[in-house]
């Protein structure tokens, strides 16, 4: 059922990219790039946790909108600042991004199982 809604979340957002092909004014490009490494963090977390069968709804939720909106915070405190604080933001995001994808990568492949018996 969760997989269902999330390709039925995706097939509303290709519709919607679709139908309203938005402009991004070059002053917030900095925000939408973090907060959509944060929001892609949050489902490829998401998906890690369903694959361990540990998926919350809740948690999910929470954290997709609280680091979305942390890392867009961040952003504009470094503009502030004049300090490129986004930087940590990606660094963060990206290197648990590939952390999911390494235990989504396993878990598919039944590599920790292997490794148990040797």
């Amino acid at each position: 059922m969760p997989l269902l809604f999330a390709a039925l979340g995706v097939l509303i957002g290709v519709v919607v990219a679709l139908v309203y092909p938005g402009y991004i004014p070059s002053a917030y490009t900095a925000y939408v790039a973090v907060a959509l490494l944060a929001a892609l963090d949050s489902v490829v977390g998401a998906i890690n946790a369903y694959a361990r069968k540990r998926f919350r709804i809740g948690i999910f939720v929470s954290g997709f909108f609280i680091n979305t909106l942390l890392a867009a915070f961040l952003t504009y405190v470094g503009e502030l600042l004049q300090i490129d604080l986004y930087i940590a933001a990606i660094v963060v995001f990206g290197a648990r991004i590939f952390q999911n994808f390494a235990e989504l990568r396993r878990i598919l492949l039944k590599y920790d199982r292997v490794i148990d018996k040797i």
